[in-house]
C-alpha cells in the first residue's frame, strides 16, 4: 500500500490562481457592499439589510478562498464546496436581478445581473479546472 501525496503545486496552480481571482472579486465587493452601505441602497435600489450582510459573507468568503489560492486546505471536496456556494450566488444574484423579492433600478439590475455572470464564469472555470487537477 502507497500513501497518496499532496499534488505538486504546479499542478494545482491553474485552480488556485482561479481561487485567488475568485478570493480578490469577493473581498473588493465584499469591502464595497459594506463600505458603502450609506450610499448604495440609494444608487442600487437595494435594500441596505440585504446589501451589509451580503458584504460581510463575501469578506469572509473570500478569506477562506485566500487561504485555498495559497494551497493550505486545498482539498477536492473544498473546492467543490466553492463551486457550490458559487453556484448558490449566481442562482441568488440573478433572481434578485431579475425583481425577485426585491425592486432594483437599472443600476442595482445591471449590478446584480453583470455580478451573476461574472461568478458563473468563474465558477465554471474553477470546476473545469478541478476536473484537471489530481486533488485528494
Amino acid at each position: 500500500m502507497t500513501a497518496r501525496t499532496a499534488p505538486a503545486a504546479s499542478a494545482t496552480r491553474p485552480l488556485r490562481l482561479l481561487l485567488g481571482a475568485d478570493s480578490a472579486s469577493c473581498l473588493a465587493s465584499g469591502a464595497l457592499l459594506t463600505a458603502a452601505s450609506p450610499w448604495l441602497p440609494g444608487l442600487l435600489n437595494l435594500p441596505g439589510a440585504l446589501l451589509v450582510p451580503a458584504g460581510v459573507f463575501l469578506l469572509g468568503f473570500g478569506a477562506w478562498l485566500g487561504l485555498l489560492a495559497s494551497g493550505r486546505g486545498l482539498t477536492r471536496a473544498a473546492v467543490r464546496t466553492v463551486v457550490a456556494v458559487n453556484a448558490v450566488w449566481v442562482a441568488a444574484t440573478g433572481a434578485l436581478g431579475l425583481g425577485v423579492l426585491v425592486d432594483p433600478n437599472g443600476f442595482g439590475t445591471a449590478f446584480l445581473l453583470v455580478q451573476a455572470a461574472a461568478v458563473a464564469v468563474l465558477a465554471a472555470l474553477e470546476a473545469a479546472a478541478l476536473r484537471r487537477t489530481d486533488l485528494a
